[in-house]
């Protein structure tokens, strides 16, 4: 029996395949320890092989609760995080709040070492450097290393790696983490791996050992699954694992109902994730987590801070707020029977869009006395009835989720109404139709297994990797060759020996300063791909090779694939709430399709 598993910030999610049917389950998160609500739910499975998908390093970075961390670079770089890049996240705040770091004042080192772009070395390491570092680090528990140009030549940090290494301390090596250039990214994503590696580490080690019958893999950003060993050592790949699970799950459901083109909609108890599908899942390297750069490449994911436990108040204007602040699984909303503030969960409980006789999630029971009372009294202040208050909140999280869905679709070319949405997470099936009526997509589909469609995807996916290399000092097949071999070591070690390679190339005219990726094979030149994405492009400019980049993919058996036509035996995890404008129809496997009328 294989089993995915998504842990979240209110629930944690379990769906079994056994060969024959898919059973799902759901628990409360717990917080403290995300491993106790995980082997709780696991105690209704044998599980021979698990596929999680984990918070642990999200959570390390959004609450600071990371290993005491020390950055080493090239002497006179040390102040490059704090430097950053010049990006306003608020164009007209004069007074931003300073960026909360994750290398505190005294834990930055500079050696006295440099090489250069080429590669070529034109200040060695001396030994007597490394000595005085070691002596200077004090009590750390995790390094970071992020010498100048090691992405075209890493002997000066693998010669720091071996050392710390050898000392007992974790060490995450740019050159091994992220060789790419772009000092800032760089240093930015292999600080973030060793912040939140040691405490992956732990957890991961203590839940295997829990689970001592059990083949445990976890799940990355990218949309694959990786080793415990790799999982321990890069968990800057796992920290938006939840989110990349829920696309891969509807991309697999997709195919069985012949839908290419889609929008996700993932709506949980703590955030919203949507994304874009067009015929393949779209990709980034630019992507963030806690406000911090994390440039590995995974699914191209808009995550906002509005879901069913999203906290609804009042600002200072009076105006009606909704999010990011979430109730989470403690307290939770107020329907739960130990939460304080209001939130879209009880808003949808009070307009009887949520049957609080046949909420599935655990033993929990929906107090719908409870939240009338809370609400009443916040009613009552803003001079509204319950139920306007009630709507009001829905239309205030709608509003942000509609502004997200635009960011993927309109701002970037694409006309919503030439998709399907994609509706699942606990409270997806709630507020899509009124989402899709807003922006006018024709199709609602809300999968069987919707409450657990992140774990799904992470139970589907391939096994894979990703590998990069700049091609500024070698040529691009020469990159391709050197990262292929890794691929098949790497690869064979996981005991996988038939792969899928696929070669890309970030490309860009010379002189920009960004790229586009695209596939290395055969296919439409770079002019028309730039127009495409931009609406304009440069003929006859010269076209530079920035990047190299391989994905490796190891295919989850045919047979240990669960068959999604079937029909659920599973009651769904959300209510369908469907406006007037809307009908309903059954398709394969339990799916239900609302299309407009």
């Amino acid at each position: 029996m294989r089993v995915g598993v998504d842990s979240g910030g209110t629930f944690t999610d379990f769906i079994a395949w056994d060969g024959s049917r898919l059973r799902s389950h759901k628990v409360r998160s717990t917080p403290a320890n995300p491993a106790s609500a995980i082997l709780a739910g696991l105690e209704l499975f044998a599980a021979s092989e698990v596929v999680h998908g984990s918070t642990v390093a999200t959570n390390a970075l959004l609450q600071r609760t990371g290993a005491r961390t020390a950055f080493v670079t090239t002497r006179g770089f040390e102040d490059l995080l704090e430097l950053a890049r010049q990006n306003r996240a608020e164009l007209y705040d004069w007074t931003p709040a300073p960026r909360r770091g994750l290398v505190a004042e005294g834990r930055k080192f500079g050696l006295d070492e440099r090489m250069l772009h080429d590669g070529s070395v034109f200040k060695p390491l001396a030994p007597s450097s490394l000595a005085s570092l070691r002596a200077s680090l004090g009590d750390v528990d995790s390094v970071a290393v992020c010498l100048l140009h090691s992405y075209a030549n890493p002997a000066h940090e693998r010669l720091v790696g071996e050392t710390l290494r050898a000392a007992g301390l974790n060490v995450s090596l740019s050159s091994e983490i992220l060789p790419e250039y772009r000092e800032y990214e760089r240093a930015a994503t292999t600080v973030v791996n060793a912040y939140v590696s040691p405490l992956m580490a732990r957890y991961i080690e203590s839940l295997e050992a829990s689970l001592p019958q059990t083949k445990l893999r976890v799940f990355q950003s990218n949309g694959g699954s990786i080793s415990v060993t790799e999982a321990s050592a890069q968990a800057a790949r796992t920290v938006l694992s939840g989110p990349a699970g829920g696309l891969i799950g509807a991309a697999a459901v997709a195919r069985t109902l012949g839908i290419e083109r889609f929008i996700s909609f993932d709506m949980g108890g703590t955030s919203t994730d949507v994304s874009l599908h067009d015929g393949a899942p779209l990709f980034t390297t630019e992507g963030s987590a806690a406000g911090l750069p994390v440039s590995v490449p995974m699914l191209d994911i808009e995550s906002i801070g509005a879901g069913g436990g999203s906290v609804a108040y009042f600002d200072e204007g009076s105006a009606l707020r909704v999010g990011p602040r979430s109730a989470g699984a403690v307290p939770g909303p107020v329907c739960y029977g130990s939460g304080e503030e209001l939130t879209v969960t009880d808003a949808n409980l009070l307009l009887g869009r949520i049957d609080a006789g046949s909420f599935p999630a655990g033993a929990i029971r929906l107090d719908e006395g409870r939240a009338r009372e809370y609400a009443g009294e916040s009613a009552r202040r803003a001079g509204v009835s319950v139920p306007d208050l009630a709507r009001a909140i829905i239309r205030a999280a709608n509003a942000k989720m509609e502004r997200a869905i635009r960011s993927v679709s309109v701002e970037r070319g694409h006309d919503p109404r030439d998709y399907a949405m994609f509706c699942f997470g606990g409270a997806g099936a709630l507020h899509a139709c009124e989402l899709a009526a807003a922006l006018e997509i024709p199709k609602v589909v809300v999968p069987a297994h919707a409450g657990v469609l992140s774990a799904l995807g992470m139970l589907v996916a391939d096994c894979v990797r990703d590998y990069s290399a700049a091609t500024f000092s070698e040529a691009p097949e020469t990159a391709f060759a050197r990262l292929e071999a890794a691929a098949r070591q790497d690869m064979r070690a996981q005991g996988f020996e038939t792969i899928t390679l696929l070669r890309s190339l970030d490309l860009r005219y010379e002189g920009q300063s960004y790229e586009i990726n695209v596939p290395a094979s055969r296919g439409p030149d770079f002019d028309e791909i730039h127009a495409k994405r931009f609406g304009y492009s440069h003929a006859g400019r010269p076209v530079q090779a920035v990047t190299a980049r391989v994905r490796a993919i190891g295919r989850t058996p045919e047979a240990d694939q669960p068959d999604l036509t079937a029909a659920s035996d599973q009651p769904r995890f959300a209510s369908v709430y469907v406006p007037n404008g809307w009908k309903r129809r059954e398709t394969l496997g339990s799916n239900t399709i609302l299309e407009r009328a």
